[in-house]
């Protein structure tokens, strides 16, 4: 009687540590790494040459793949003088953007690749 005893608290507790794991820790969205940003104007997006220069370099690196699906490439300034480029590529039925953020001197400081949806290509 025992031993059934233990064993069934065994399989109860683990069930019990299952259940509450899943679905305590439900996955975190994607926090949006332009918030504080706006869109800049569409003139203003070759308008500076080193950001130009460095976002172009980052597409020509990308896999022939990843180039072929380009569908858009957006300019973001935050009003304190840092700036991003949002480029975004349908593939593989998924939106993957790319998020290239620039401090004041022009300076790439952070480079964020993430899935932001579906696509149909």
């Amino acid at each position: 009687m025992i031993k059934h005893f233990t064993y069934f608290g065994f399989v109860f507790a683990l069930c019990v540590m299952v259940i509450c794991g899943f679905s305590c820790s439900a996955p975190r969205p994607t926090p949006d790494p332009l918030s504080g940003f706006h869109v800049s104007d569409l003139q203003n997006l070759d308008s500076n040459k080193v950001i130009t220069d460095d976002y172009k370099n980052y597409i020509h690196i990308l896999s022939h793949e990843e180039q072929k699906f380009i569908a858009g490439i957006e300019y973001f300034e935050d009003g304190t003088g840092q700036h991003a480029i949002k480029i975004t590529i349908g593939l593989n039925q998924r939106n993957w953007r790319h998020v290239l953020i620039y401090d004041k001197d022009n300076k790439r400081i952070k480079a964020i690749k993430y899935i932001s949806g579906n696509s149909m290509s």
